[in-house]
């Protein structure tokens, strides 16, 4: 057990992974990418708690079905890219867990939710734009359904997966 914090994100279906992982790994600047691509819903749940952590979120995604997540658009963040996500279903989850766990909730996690998929970041941003227009020329919204729940151990840069929850088992 570590006090390492713990990092809670949407797990993808194979097609939905390969893309924005590609997209990523195309984009994403090589010597700082050490992870997947990825939808954080919590950046810093308290590591010293992860018994805890885990069955709590497991126990919440058991009883939701798969929500359906929407990819609406792009969003340009000044120094990178980012794909945009919409679910009534997930955001609620969301809310569910942030309840479950407001007392350890850091300020970012507190806070408003946007839910997205960053493909680039920490470029110039004359390269950001670029790649925001050349993504947005070809961009047509679609939907994938999330199958479950991935917690990741913040290790200074990687992460470290430690457990991998399903949606719906008992919804």
């Amino acid at each position: 057990m570590s006090d390492a914090p713990l990092i809670l994100t949407l797990a993808f279906d194979e097609p939905t992974f390969a893309r924005f992982d590609g997209l990523r790994r195309r984009h994403f600047p090589e010597a700082i990418n050490f992870i997947p691509a990825h939808a954080t819903l919590f950046h810093h749940l308290p590591g010293e708690r992860e018994r805890a952590v885990i069955e709590t979120v497991a126990s919440l995604a058991r009883t939701v079905p798969p929500p359906e997540v929407a990819v609406t658009g792009l969003r340009f963040t000044g120094r990178g890219v980012a794909y945009v996500l919409e679910s009534e279903a997930l955001t609620a989850f969301r809310a569910r867990l942030a309840q479950a766990f407001a007392g350890h909730l850091t300020p970012q996690d507190a806070q408003g939710w946007r839910p997205h998929v960053t493909v680039q970041n920490k470029v110039d941003p004359k390269v950001a734009r670029a790649l925001h227009a050349d993504l947005q020329q070809g961009f047509a919204p679609f939907r994938f359904t999330a199958p479950g729940i991935l917690l990741w151990r913040y290790l200074g840069g990687p992460w470290e997966e430690v457990s991998t929850m399903t949606f719906g088992e008992n919804a």
